[in-house]
């Protein structure tokens, strides 16, 4: 039975993507970027376990979620058990963002010796990439911390191994 290790759980968000959607914040980050919002997510030990399917349920228990954000700490650390949840969520009808500090070309690299990476990507609608710049943080971004992060759409990015970029 997979677990996810999560450091946090938001059951209505409207700032993690478009619409209300259910969040969850992967517990344990190798980044650790400077002016981190969620710093307690740092510590792979810490958090608390949870099962994808608990998640789902949760998620049903409100009709008015749009879709699933995957946030962290660093999701990716955590790729197989995060691409069970993420696909259950799309079975479901929810779309699903994913966060992360790598890069997309990063994560492609990954891939090539971890499929659960590119299982995540698979199940991921949207993908917002790269650390958090403190130095180029800004409130004007809808949806990201920091300018140097991109909304990517993950299917066709994918088709084309390159980053296609969206705006919400």
């Amino acid at each position: 039975m997979i677990q996810l290790r999560l450091a946090g759980v938001i059951r209505e968000s409207i700032v993690d993507g478009p619409g209300i959607r259910f969040v969850v914040f992967a517990q344990g980050c190798p980044h650790q970027c400077a002016g981190c919002h969620n710093p307690q997510s740092w510590p792979f030990g810490g958090g608390f376990t949870a099962q994808p399917e608990q998640i789902i349920g949760e998620m049903l228990k409100n009709p008015l979620i749009k879709g699933l954000t995957i946030s962290g700490g660093e999701p990716f650390c955590q790729s197989a058990a995060m691409a069970q949840l993420a696909h259950a969520a799309q079975e479901k009808g929810f779309d699903v963002i994913t966060y992360t500090g790598f890069t997309f070309e990063e994560l492609l690299v990954q891939a090539k010796s971890d499929p659960t990476v590119w299982e995540l990507l698979s199940h991921t609608d949207i993908l917002i990439d790269g650390p958090f710049i403190k130095a180029l943080k800004s409130y004007d971004l809808q949806f990201k911390g920091s300018a140097n992060q991109r909304i990517i759409d993950v299917k066709p990015s994918l088709e084309k191994r390159k980053a296609m970029l969206i705006h919400l």
